[in-house]
């Protein structure tokens, strides 16, 4: 592998990576929307937590990663000192109720393509469009309007968006001083959050999904700061997200004489080989259509809203809830919140058909 490219090694190790990925996640059902529906309706709490504890083993590699100098999380999107917070709030529950009229959020959606669901492919199609449209396209206006309200941290002194660095500054510290105490807290009280439930830990599927789904984060980390350490042409820093891959792999299917494969093409093509071999090998490969006009049209709702949402917020559930609070971004926790929210009210939309009924219903949950 010495002789090849290193946008070619990259590539290779994000393809296997995403294999990985795709087959944990359709093996044991890993799913944010699916654990958010739990909760909502079942009042089970198993595969949220499922989610909870691979965010916890995400945040303990990647800054472990960053502790030891093996990469520095600062040349990452999610620390830059630019907050989006409106960006953040806005996508966020855009995408949050766009994956519940989809069926799912973009990692699901590939998981499914891989299982033969043909109204995933249409979903991942659309997002993807959408997703670029914002990113470099038409509503990429709207972005950047929306980008006038972020607040330049480093104006107040801040080098970084990160909840470390704000800790530190307020209480008069070194951010690398105070990281270890600040990681451990957070990924303990995570930890401790999972498996004190007894339901938990006596569902290994859970306990399997969120361990090995929370370890490639830190290994797209290792993938792209390390294999992709070239000294002429470093690789950007970069782990799993789905909504910005899946329009760039659109674009790539469509120009791919002249075109370079990326981290994050490879590992949309990753996902879906794995969820595919996990399917074909357990013989729950199924074919899936819509079931009518209805059907379609609130499928292709949902996936513009995760499209548009995902990019304006910097990511989806994994992007944003798992690569990003990797970091410990404050922008990052923002959006998390901000999907969580929108898929709670999605889901309440569905049960009550109305948006007013929805935040009524929630209101009274709570």
């Amino acid at each position: 592998m010495e002789d090849l490219p290193v946008t070619t090694v990259v590539a290779l190790a994000g393809f296997l990576a995403g294999t990985v990925f795709g087959a944990t996640a359709n093996k044991t059902n890993f799913c944010t929307m699916g654990s958010l529906s739990d909760i909502v309706f079942m009042g089970d709490y198993s595969r949220f937590r499922s989610w909870l504890l691979a965010m916890a083993v995400a945040i303990a590699g990647a800054q472990a990663m960053h502790m030891t100098g093996m990469i520095d999380l600062y040349e990452s999107i999610y620390l830059t000192p630019n907050l989006g917070w409106l960006g953040a709030i806005i996508g966020g529950l855009m995408f949050g109720f766009g994956m519940t009229m989809a069926g799912g959020c973009a990692g699901k959606n590939l998981i499914r393509v891989g299982g033969g669901n043909l109204k995933s492919i249409v979903v991942v199609m659309v997002m993807g469009i959408f997703g670029y449209m914002t990113l470099r396209g038409l509503i990429g206006l709207a972005r950047l309007e929306l980008e006038t309200s972020n607040l330049d941290l480093s104006e107040m002194g801040l080098a970084s968006q990160g909840m470390v660095d704000l800790i530190a500054a307020a209480i008069g510290s070194e951010a690398e001083g105070i990281r270890l105490g600040v990681a451990a807290v957070v990924v303990l009280g995570l930890l401790a959050y999972c498996f004190k439930n007894a339901e938990f830990r006596s569902s290994p599927g859970n306990v399997l999904g969120g361990l090995i789904i929370g370890a490639m984060v830190p290994v797209g980390w290792w993938i792209t700061g390390v294999l992709g350490a070239d000294e002429f042409d470093p690789m950007p820093l970069f782990s799993f997200t789905f909504v910005s891959p899946a329009g760039e792999s659109i674009q790539y299917l469509m120009t791919f004489t002249g075109a370079t494969i990326n981290f994050g093409i490879a590992t949309v093509g990753g996902v879906i080989l794995g969820s595919f071999l996990v399917a074909a090998g357990g013989r729950t490969f199924r074919i899936e259509s819509f079931t009518d006009s209805d059907d379609m049209i609130r499928h292709l709702f949902g996936a513009a809203l995760m499209g548009t949402g995902g990019i304006i917020a910097l990511g989806c559930t994994i992007g944003q809830g798992l690569t990003g609070m990797s970091t410990l971004a404050l922008g990052s926790l923002i959006a998390l919140v901000s999907i969580i929210l929108g898929g709670l009210i999605g889901l309440k939309y569905m049960e009550e058909g109305t948006l007013g009924g929805a935040l009524k219903a929630l209101v009274t949950r709570a």
